[in-house]
């Protein structure tokens, strides 16, 4: 017998060649049997929300989802960017795309806007993706900014939740992702609400997890590290204002510290978070993966 990599088992073609110490013989079959059975990534016929979609992560995210054939919903505030971000998603296996103007620092717009969507359609993958608290030290932050940060992320992520999990069971499939930080590995310095209220996500995210475990729906946390989007810019522009010095300093300091020695690109996270809305990643809940260059050095 000869095991697939979708988990499949049948007898090898090449077994009456393949004794026990002819390990390339062996391999050959394996690579036949892949061939025949490739990885489970499409997501035809699937339909994707995906929050904080027209620019940055979030929409390198719904890129890699429609070029695995999900149609997707991005949500966000500015329409012109939504417009354009629609525009550029992959249509070649006749998938319809849409976008809804929303404001993630309102909970009840985003529940009415929601709402409509799910009465539509049933939603199979929600990728939770808002933009990140302003920088600086924890001691000097408002309360309200904690506030406005918790209902913008954890607030909002739990009226998406709440309203598109009856359709997953009901249609047997779900995928939830959270594009948090991996600040909720090692906290980032002069970051201290987004370290607070990305560890908040992450946590709700496992208890959900756990929850819906049962019923076949996967949530899960993807983590970026320093990727080129208008979000890093901003960092480094704040941080450098703060610290006295130039902008390319702090980018130089940055890139010393992740041992592929560059910057993401948005393309790569994308992937990563296609990966886990796929039917290859069904076993797969619960988890913070890091898409990070390897900075992180914890496990």
């Amino acid at each position: 017998m000869i095991t697939s990599r979708s988990g499949a088992e049948g007898p090898c073609v090449l077994q009456a060649y393949c004794k026990p110490n002819e390990k390339y013989l062996q391999n050959v079959c394996q690579r036949v049997i892949a061939y025949l059975y490739p990885m489970k990534l499409s997501l035809a016929g699937k339909i994707a929300v995906v929050s904080g979609g027209s620019q940055g992560l979030g929409l390198a995210s719904a890129k890699e989802l429609a070029l695995l054939g999900a149609s997707c919903i991005l949500l966000a505030r500015n329409e012109t960017s939504l417009t354009a971000a629609v525009a550029s998603l992959d249509v070649s296996q006749g998938q319809q795309h849409n976008y809804y103007v929303v404001d993630f620092s309102n909970p009840e717009n985003v529940q009415a806007t929601i709402q409509a969507i799910t009465d539509a359609q049933i939603v199979n993958i929600l990728v939770n993706n808002s933009g990140g608290p302003s920088g600086g030290p924890i001691l000097a932050a408002e309360g309200g900014a904690f506030m406005k940060a918790f209902e913008m992320h954890v607030v909002c992520n739990q009226v998406l939740a709440q309203a598109v999990v009856p359709g997953m069971k009901a249609s047997g499939y779900g995928r939830i992702i959270q594009i948090i930080s991996t600040s909720v590995k090692a906290p980032i310095k002069n970051l201290g609400v987004s370290n607070t209220i990305r560890a908040a996500v992450a946590n709700w995210a496992k208890t959900l997890a756990g929850e819906l475990a049962p019923f076949g729906i996967t949530v899960n946390n993807v983590l970026p590290g320093a990727m080129t989007t208008d979000r890093l810019k901003s960092l480094f522009k704040a941080t450098a204002e703060s610290r006295g010095v130039p902008v390319q300093t702090i980018a130089d300091e940055w890139k010393a510290e992740i041992p592929m020695q560059r910057f993401g690109d948005p393309a790569e996270f994308g992937a990563a978070v296609a990966f886990l809305a796929s039917p290859a990643a069904a076993y797969i809940t619960g988890i913070n993966l890091p898409v990070d260059g390897g900075r992180i050095p914890s496990l």
